[in-house]
């Protein structure tokens, strides 16, 4: 047991001493996170709501789609993109695999599921009078869209927040599509994952607490939005 107490001392020193490698490493995992999630708002939020307005059998059968792809394994994400970046794969040509860019195409597809589909269930829910209220006083399809992403605003919200964790405490996608490149696309996890390998205990334990901070923050700043919101 005593190395684990020497570990989360250690850890402490190296939060507090802020060494570029650590900093380094969480600003990366936040960078790829953010743009991630952003991008899979700003396409997964209008789709969800979309697709919550279809009764088609093909919406039903899109919404069982996006419910499926929610647990999608990280692993199988890379594998599936990795084969699309490599050399032999038919974007190989364009040299994104081992980037950032691939990260965030990986944790893209990780995270749009997730939005898209919580956003329906968010739609699902309102009044469906409340469209047809704001049509009839003379509201375009911008208009009657903002109306409805208000009302279902913490739901909306809910969603985001949930795609920005599956994302930044994902492994599988960033250390197949980044391949773990110091300074570059190592990030929180897998660092955690190189550092305890190597022994280096303390580092690792350093990084968890960073990303259980973030992760605690994101849902404290969701829950005091909800609370000045209402």
């Amino acid at each position: 047991m005593d190395y684990i107490w020497q570990g989360l001392r250690d850890s402490l020193r190296i939060i507090g001493s802020l060494e570029p490698e650590f900093l380094g490493t969480v600003a990366i995992s936040l960078k790829v996170s953010f743009i991630s999630t952003a991008l899979a708002t700003v396409l997964g939020v209008p789709f969800g709501m979309w697709i919550a307005e279809k009764r088609s059998p093909g919406a039903r059968a899109i919404i069982t789609i996006l419910n499926t792809l929610m647990s999608l394994p990280t692993v199988v994400v890379g594998l599936m993109v990795y084969s699309f970046l490599s050399r032999r794969g038919p974007l190989g040509e364009w040299g994104l695999l081992y980037t950032q860019t691939a990260m965030v195409i990986g944790q893209f597809i990780l995270a749009f599921p997730i939005v898209a589909g919580l956003s329906v269930s968010a739609v699902a829910g309102l009044d469906k009078r409340i469209r047809t209220t704001a049509v009839s006083l003379g509201a375009d399809t911008t208009q009657s869209f903002r109306m409805y992403l208000r009302e279902a605003r913490y739901g909306v919200m809910a969603a985001v927040v949930a795609g920005f964790g599956r994302v930044f405490a994902e492994v599988g996608v960033s250390m197949m599509l980044g391949g773990n490149i110091r300074g570059y696309t190592r990030n929180i996890t897998t660092a955690m994952a190189l550092e305890t390998s190597k022994g280096e205990f303390a580092f690792g334990i350093a990084l968890g607490v960073v990303l259980l901070t973030v992760a605690l923050a994101v849902n404290i700043l969701f829950g005091l939005f909800r609370e000045r919101s209402r």
